[in-house]
């Protein structure tokens, strides 16, 4: 039997360090999907209707989902698809970054971290998520997790319908007192909670994005989203009512220590209030594109990139535009996870192309890894079209040395 080691140095050898990927599909049972992912109807709830139906896919994955006692084995997990000839063997994305570290996430990443601190989803849900919180590390770290920092870019590839609810909580409207959060929490079981209205309500405008560290009370609304984080699937909830569907209190409860369930001052401690209540919220966390570098300067040489999300600095996120008939080189300091918005072409030695219909299981040729070397070296892409743009997102991991957009 070929050792994993052998054949991620395969793998990587053959795809001139670009790791090919399949989807790693996730499903929620306490929420609806939009049905914009691409995944074929038929499969929505192939992992039983007792899961629910399949909601989110996980990009460039180390992580395995949290979804209670019936999560099947690395669940949320990416795996690398290496062809060889007639052969084909599917290996965890983890694994191959246990095996060449710093030889395929760069040195920096992995002496700091020891592991790929970082993945990216597609959240598509009919509904708007329900206000919940994701632990600072002082609360995360009690139950062995780390502090659950994201971000949202809404992408106009993958909404041709906006859900029931594209509107937005963020925060909650200065001088909310704990007192009132607490009155709300103390509610939780007794049907609508109301927390609702003591948040902020924001449009959600396609193309643009916003940034949620940990600590805020936050709650997306229905657009399908591209959503780059830390590695974990820490949260709790901390709204009862959801649309029509009332929220159990093992959400509530929802990674905190067993010694402090039942104990609302946890779930107050939990808040970040500064942040939280904080008069300048959409000044400070809501993102625009950002060019990175003049837009003249990249329109002439083929091709306009974007930072998409820039505000954190565990991870940030570009959108890259290839114009028809163009081939480009695109140099980045740092390895990435990447995932296909529209088109095709190529992308090094690989032909890459946008789905329209994803069946479950089915391997595919929009999602890729690319390792710090060919990064660095610059990775050539073809969009062979007479017409069509070639988009793709790209995050990238804590700290990336190209990062420079004012706030």
């Amino acid at each position: 039997m070929t050792s994993t080691r052998t054949l991620v140095e395969r793998a990587l050898e053959q795809g001139e360090g670009i790791l090919r990927l399949a989807p790693a599909w996730v499903p929620r049972d306490w929420l609806v999907p939009g049905n914009r992912i691409k995944l074929h109807p038929d499969d929505r709830f192939t992992y039983g209707g007792d899961r629910g139906g399949i909601s989110e896919r996980w990009m460039s994955s180390t992580t395995q989902v949290d979804n209670g006692p019936s999560t099947s084995p690395n669940e949320g997990r990416g795996y690398v698809v290496f062809q060889d000839g007639k052969t084909t063997e599917q290996f965890l994305l983890r694994d191959a970054i246990d095996e060449l570290k710093g030889g395929l996430i760069g040195d920096r990443i992995w002496e700091e971290n020891g592991c790929w601190p970082v993945y990216s989803k597609f959240f598509d849900f009919q509904c708007p998520l329900p206000i919940h919180i994701h632990h600072r590390e002082e609360h995360s770290s009690l139950v062995g997790e780390m502090a659950k920092a994201e971000a949202y870019y809404f992408p106009a590839q993958l909404n041709n319908h906006l859900g029931d609810f594209p509107c937005a909580f963020f925060g909650l409207k200065p001088g909310t007192t704990k007192e009132q959060v607490r009155e709300c929490l103390l509610n939780f079981e007794k049907g609508d909670n109301r927390i609702t209205e003591l948040s902020v309500g924001y449009t959600m405008e396609l193309g643009t994005g916003w940034d949620t560290p940990p600590g805020i009370l936050h709650a997306p609304g229905s657009l399908c989203t591209y959503e780059p984080q830390r590695a974990t699937d820490d949260l709790a909830v901390y709204q009862s009512l959801s649309g029509n569907r009332f929220l159990g209190r093992e959400l509530l409860w929802r990674n905190t220590p067993e010694d402090r369930i039942d104990d609302i001052e946890f779930l107050i401690e939990a808040i970040d209030w500064e942040r939280t209540t904080d008069p300048g919220y959409a000044d400070h966390h809501f993102m625009r594109p950002v060019p990175v570098r003049p837009i003249e300067e990249m329109q002439a040489a083929g091709y306009t990139e974007n930072w998409v999300c820039y505000k954190s600095k565990a991870f940030s996120a570009k959108e890259l535009t290839v114009s028809p008939g163009c081939t480009v080189t695109i140099r980045d300091g740092a390895a990435y996870g990447m995932i296909m918005l529209q088109g095709h072409g190529t992308m090094g030695v690989w032909s890459i192309e946008t789905p329209a219909l994803i069946r479950f299981g089915q391997t595919t040729c929009d999602e890729f890894f690319i390792s710090e070397s060919a990064a660095k070296q610059g990775v050539q892409i073809t969009n062979p079209s007479m017409s069509d743009p070639l988009v793709m997102l790209k995050h990238f991991g804590p700290e990336n040395p190209e990062l420079e957009v004012e706030d």
